[in-house]
């Protein structure tokens, strides 16, 4: 038999593997694979991302910029844009299997069912439609409603998610609200239709402190009334510490470490969710401490390193880190990360040969 043949027998010997989807999850990926191919090569964005959302919970993702935060999100939407391209994996939204899934059948989708809030109000909302024009324009859309239900719907939502004088507003332009009242517009339109999962891309970037403790406040009050579940990405752990039930921390296109959010604050495992905790400010402590920044810069991701990708930056850095991708270690039921650290035999020998 020759290599090619052999090659062929053992395929057909060992059926591909396909992920099997958990109903109890209202998202479900499972290695994830996602690259952008452009003139200068293959940008790795995602590298076998898995993680969940059950209905109802609220999972921020937490990261630095192109860490892969908003890819990943956007994929639950079908929403990658050109030239990126799903290449691996499995992703499930509401027992909807999104790779199989035709464009038709992905805008039906969107709106009705998942929803999004841009990072910046002003360049997603159109300035030349009235704030009422755009509202309704979703309900109409999305559902059978009269023009005049629609506008009902949309006095509705401007009440839901408390700008005043709604009447006034739906006949305002963009430009004539404050960024806090455009982002809450941004807000409404998402929950136009009642979706049963919000995806918020830095929804407080562009704002002051007091207005972003504001918008943080309305998702998660809305969240607990109207039972919808909430993806938050962000760059920022202080955003998510009183919010979240969960948290992701994902690096270079991969979520290196997850757990509840007391894990992540309390019991950190990964070496680069430790850097972003230090280069936190501390108001409870005592004595002033300097703030211990990350060194180094992102990995390039047309060329991502072999072994753990925080290796060039990490202080605990390992020869084997540079080398091999830990496999992910299950400090409790909800709390892993993928750390050469916490293999304590690997550890342990690498200690041996520098001694």
């Amino acid at each position: 038999m020759t290599e090619k043949k052999a090659s062929a027998a053992a395929d057909a010997a060992e059926p591909e593997i396909k992920n099997v989807h958990n109903p109890d999850y209202l998202v479900d990926i499972q290695h994830e694979r996602l690259s952008f191919f452009t003139p200068a090569g293959e940008v790795k964005a995602l590298n076998d991302v898995s993680l969940y959302v059950r209905p109802g919970e609220m999972l921020g993702i937490v990261g630095e910029s192109g860490s892969g935060k908003s890819v990943t999100a956007y994929s639950i939407m079908g929403l990658t844009a050109y030239p990126g391209k799903l290449i691996g994996g499995d992703i499930w939204f509401n027992d909807h299997h999104i790779n199989e899934m035709t464009e038709g059948e992905m805008r039906k989708m969107r709106g009705n069912e998942v929803s999004i809030i841009f990072q910046d109000p002003m360049t997603s909302l159109n300035p030349v439609y009235t704030i009422g024009n755009q509202i309704r324009e979703v309900i109409l859309l999305h559902t059978n409603k009269t023009k005049k239900e629609a506008n009902d719907r949309a006095r509705e939502l401007l009440t839901l998610v408390g700008i005043n004088e709604p009447d006034k507003r739906l006949k305002q332009y963009p430009h004539e609200l404050s960024g806090g009242m455009r982002q809450r517009v941004m807000i409404a339109i998402a929950l136009a239709c009642e979706p049963k999962l919000l995806i918020a891309d830095e929804p407080t970037t562009a704002l002051d402190v007091t207005i972003q403790a504001q918008i943080l406040e309305l998702i998660m009050d809305l969240k607990d009334r109207l039972g919808m579940a909430v993806i938050l990405i962000t760059h920022d752990l202080g955003v998510v510490a009183g919010t979240c039930d969960r948290i992701a921390v994902m690096y270079a296109g991969k979520v290196v470490e997850s757990g509840l959010t007391d894990d992540i604050f309390y019991h950190p495992a990964h070496e680069y969710t430790k850097g972003l905790l230090q280069s936190i400010p501390n108001l409870q402590e005592q004595e002033h401490k300097r703030l211990i920044p990350i060194e180094g810069q992102p990995v390039d991701m047309l060329n991502p390193p072999a072994g753990c990708p925080f290796a060039p930056r990490c202080r605990s850095c390992m020869k084997i880190c540079l080398g091999r991708m830990p496999e992910y270690t299950h400090l409790t039921d909800s709390h892993y990360s993928a750390c050469w650290l916490l293999d304590k035999a690997e550890f342990e020998r690498q200690g041996e040969e520098k001694a």
